[in-house]
């Protein structure tokens, strides 16, 4: 369950006093996710979710996350208004973390997509880069290459066994999987940049039927590892965590509906079209490291339980083979 920091009722109560909301009718814990503390907020009004934000989330990129999703839902975007308080701040304090409460998104996500389901999903994430490309909030990547190096660094110091021959191949490839965001050939106009969701995953995308009564994309959500960075790289993230089944094996259909479903909207350029399997196998290290530091550092208070690492790192096999499509 994704409760770091539990929340009573009178304190949710409280806490509410500050909104145009009126006052608490159910709080229930949110068993998704594994960085955040969630609970689906029920007052006199509607539903929302509560957050408070855990370490992973720094409450100084709050600005920049809240305000994308503020901007792309007023864009018509399907993604959750963050809420404003009775003084228009969408970012509180409860418990000693930083809060914010959004709009609660009804729908599921899908744990075994047709490929249908990632077609559609393909082409809500270039419509989200295209949305977002005026945004002017700045957030460099917080799980970017130099968090890489430190991620690895750290596990270094406790690794053994299978863990260990993992960090090793991966200390090896470091250098080069940074190539895209240190080349200049690569970079800038080449490799376009604007804002990402970066953590574009089944689990965040929300399936629900419209008002013409098809099921849909009805919310995409969890902006909080929003960034700035090369597109490309949140599709290559997208493809890594939509086009590969439970234990790290590729589907090529599901790869190329969701890759299909993404061009038909914002077609790549051929510099992306390139570097896009150099990308796959920066996203399959990227989430391999944080899999295997959280595994690694895990607090036994806490009530997840970390991820296992080894299907992402498969994923490595895939990326490093796989030609430009």
């Amino acid at each position: 369950m994704a409760v770091f920091t539990p929340v009573t009722p009178q304190q949710a109560d409280d806490y509410l006093m500050r909104y145009p909301l009126g006052g608490l009718v159910e709080l229930t814990p949110i068993a998704e996710g594994v960085e955040n503390t969630n609970y689906r907020l029920v007052t006199d009004t509607g539903a929302y979710v509560l957050t408070l934000f855990e370490g992973r989330t720094e409450a100084s990129a709050l600005p920049f996350c809240l305000g994308l999703t503020g901007r792309l839902a007023a864009q018509g975007f399907p993604t959750p208004a963050p809420v404003a308080d009775l003084h228009g701040q969408v970012i509180g304090r409860l418990n000693d973390r930083a809060a914010a409460i959004v709009e609660w998104t009804p729908g599921a996500w899908k744990r075994q997509p047709t490929d249908k389901d990632q077609y559609r999903a393909g082409q809500v994430l270039a419509l989200l880069h295209l949305d977002a490309a005026d945004y002017e909030g700045v957030r460099e990547n917080p799980v970017g290459p130099r968090a890489w190096a430190v991620l690895a660094a750290r596990c270094d110091t406790v690794a053994a066994g299978e863990d260990r021959r993992m960090l090793e191949q991966i200390q090896r490839l470091l250098p080069d999987l940074s190539r895209p965001w240190s080349d200049p050939a690569q970079s800038a106009s080449a490799l376009p940049r604007g804002p990402i969701h970066a953590d574009y995953f089944p689990d965040n995308v929300l399936f629900a039927v419209n008002e013409h009564g098809a099921t849909d994309v009805g919310g995409v959500i969890d902006f909080y590892f929003a960034c700035v960075d090369v597109l490309a790289y949140d599709l290559a993230i997208a493809l890594s965590a939509w086009g590969f089944d439970a234990e790290g094996r590729p589907m090529p259909s599901a790869l190329r509906a969701f890759q299909k479903g993404y061009e038909s909207v914002r077609p790549l350029s051929d510099a992306e079209r390139q570097a896009l399997p150099e990308l796959g196998a920066a996203a399959a290290v990227r989430f391999t490291l944080t899999r295997l530091h959280d595994r690694l550092f895990h607090d036994p208070a806490n009530l997840v339980t970390p991820k296992d690492p080894a299907p992402f790192f498969r994923r490595l096999s895939y990326w490093k083979a796989a030609e430009p499509a």
